[in-house]
């Protein structure tokens, strides 16, 4: 007890120290009441918003976890659909709080836009798809052929890339958007649409007949989604991360929706109680109301039931986990430890 009397202390002084940090996007939001979050809302199992309203998507579920952990309730969430071309802008000019749309972690993007990623919430790939009845079975076999692909993405660049290095030839052919791209694909404009796999997946889940579709076993580049948040924020991107790492610690240990205030009353290890903030010690370090954990967990469960409920078993999707299993099962999930 006396060394956990001494933590507390600790932490409460060291918030103390750095009160004026959250000063920033945290005393935002919190005098709105409600988090921005820019989304997608066109790709199912991330980010979309079917025609009655409701949202659903990993990322959406990542907008109410973050919200959880700063406002104290899950849908205390303004989710703004964003395209392509705005998304970056929009959280430079301070229209969202935090970008949650299946959008690449890269050098260029991290170096270059003012924008700081928290880290990777879902590991995807990019893709092409294909018409069943072409028997097109590789990447190999689409030289020469028209390709549709999603401008201001990654994914046009890639493609080039991936045809120049196996000496193909390519004719490529950009949209605005997903939506877009899809439907010349689907028209027969081209002989095939590359995306994330995840998109992919989602786009032939929709169709009258999926079968008629095959996603190619190829993937030709890393894309891992991570949310973001302004560059020079560090009590902010300090939130948004260790909501995050929360996610994925929870499933780790065992801690989910429906056994987290049990933990909490139970909870021996030094682990799990910093997991669920017992003592308050890293509320007071983020600036946040004690017991975030357990709000963020109670709010959206922990990374495996978010996934499954949008992607996996629980979705039409039925993907995988694959890479973003976590690390102790094969996959590339990983978080650094609550202690």
């Amino acid at each position: 007890m006396r060394v956990a009397a001494h933590w507390l202390v600790t932490a409460v002084l060291a918030g103390a120290l750095t009160q004026t940090a959250w000063a920033g996007t945290l005393s935002e939001v919190r005098e709105r009441g409600t988090l921005r979050c820019g989304v997608n809302g066109e790709v199912p199992g991330l980010s979309y918003r079917a025609p009655d309203g409701a949202w659903s998507g990993l990322d959406v579920d990542f907008c109410r976890a973050v919200a959880a952990a700063a406002l104290g309730d899950p849908a205390k969430v303004e989710l703004i659909a964003l395209s392509n071309a705005e998304r970056l802008d929009a959280l430079a000019a301070n229209r969202i709080d935090l970008l949650a749309r299946n959008t690449s972690w890269t050098l260029s993007r991290d170096l270059g836009k003012g924008m700081s990623f928290v880290g990777v919430l879902y590991f995807d790939g990019q893709g092409f798809i294909v018409p069943r009845d072409e028997q097109v079975m590789s990447t190999l076999d689409l030289g020469g052929k028209r390709v549709c692909a999603i401008a201001d993405t990654t994914g046009p660049d890639n493609a080039r890339r991936y045809f120049a290095r196996h000496q193909m030839t390519l004719e490529l052919k950009t949209f605005p958007d997903l939506a877009a791209a899809h439907a010349a694909y689907l028209a027969g404009e081209c002989g095939a649409l590359t995306a994330d796999q995840t998109q992919l997946h989602a786009l032939r889940q929709g169709l009258d007949d999926p079968r008629a579709q095959r996603i190619l076993p190829e993937v030709i580049s890393k894309e891992p989604l991570s949310p973001a948040v302004r560059k020079g924020d560090a009590a902010w991107h300090d939130i948004v991360r260790w909501t995050l790492f929360t996610l994925i610690n929870a499933e780790e240990l065992g801690i989910d929706s429906a056994n987290v205030e049990q933990a909490q009353a139970r909870a021996t290890s030094e682990e799990v109680r910093s997991l669920l903030d017992v003592e308050g010690a890293s509320a007071a370090w983020l600036g946040v109301e004690p017991g975030w954990g357990i709000r963020v967990i109670k709010g959206v469960g922990n990374y495996a039931e978010v996934f499954e409920r949008n992607l996996g078993s629980g979705s039409p999707l039925k993907i995988k986990r694959g890479l973003n299993a976590l690390w102790t099962d094969g996959g590339l999930l990983y978080a650094p430890p609550a202690r």
